[in-house]
């Protein structure tokens, strides 16, 4: 298309400047009221190579959902919150823990939920569920722990704890092993194979030093992990029951056999450091 004047210059096509947009009458209090302006086309410019279409990553193999920040990590920080009411009344409320990344940035939080005649006459044996919930407070797992013993006196009906991915899709367990002198667990697979073992030291007593928990092959030859209950004062050592652990991974680890050290952590938080009505459950590992 070409100018009356012979020039020969080719004007600049279609999307040429065509004033404001039309008024088509008085809009509330008097205000005008225009037509939506025409949207420019969106074809890429002569000469200019076409948008890159990116293609989302896909999320990890065998990963339940939420759990993806796992497949990265080989340590985790879990921080129990001191929870004043208790500190104060001397009963039991229910833990919430915060599950940090090795730089202390919160990647999600757990809550126990329980009602206040199962928190205070059960005391540190008491079943629980407790959920955890992920930046944006969706539930990424959950965890069942039902009524069952503790002693090493009697060898049936020991700990176990059941490690769900919503809605209620097993992906693992933590089994308690009857042993005379050590605490003694069993990670299982969702199939209920055995996958490693955690064993404790004889005596759980944590004044002034940390307490590791090994995680270790079926065999029991190499460790391939920890669970670390830190020492975190004299003070709130001996007047709260708000407890600090650790946990060690392979980076390469099962994500879901993450998720069930995590969920043994729990259990071994209530097992040997939980306090119940103002005093320590545990003095050592067996009652």
């Amino acid at each position: 298309m070409y100018n009356q004047g012979g020039q020969g210059k080719p004007q600049h096509p279609i999307e040429t400047y065509q004033g404001p947009p039309e008024h088509t009458g008085a809009g509330p209090i008097g205000f005008p009221v225009y037509q939506q302006p025409v949207a420019f086309s969106n074809q890429p410019h002569p000469g200019m190579p076409p948008p890159t279409q990116w293609i989302p990553a896909p999320p990890p193999m065998n990963c339940p959902p939420g759990l993806e920040y796992l497949t990265q990590i080989d340590q985790l920080l879990i921080h129990q919150q001191i929870e004043l009411l208790e500190v104060l009344t001397g009963f039991e409320t229910n833990n919430k823990y915060e599950i940090k990344n090795s730089l202390g940035q919160r990647v999600y939080f757990a809550a126990e939920e329980n009602d206040f005649c199962t928190l205070n006459c059960c005391g540190s044996l008491r079943p629980f569920v407790i959920k955890i919930l992920d930046y944006s407070n969706r539930e990424v797992i959950q965890i069942e722990r039902p009524l069952r013993c503790s002693s090493c006196y009697y060898p049936c009906c020991l700990q176990k704890m059941e490690i769900q991915s919503p809605p209620g899709v097993p992906i693992g367990y933590v089994v308690q092993k009857w042993h005379p002198f050590l605490p003694k667990f069993a990670v299982l697979n969702e199939h209920q194979e055995e996958v490693l073992k955690i064993v404790g030291p004889c005596v759980a007593c944590s004044c002034c030093s940390n307490i590791d928990f090994d995680v270790k092959s079926l065999n029991e030859d190499a460790i391939v992990g920890k669970i670390t209950k830190q020492w975190t004062g004299f003070v709130k050592e001996a007047f709260t029951d708000a407890d600090n652990f650790s946990i060690q991974f392979p980076i390469d680890l099962d994500v879901k056999m993450k998720a069930v050290m995590l969920g043994a952590c729990f259990l071994i938080d209530f097992m040997f450091f939980e306090k119940s009505g103002g005093n320590h459950s545990r003095a050592s590992v067996w009652q």
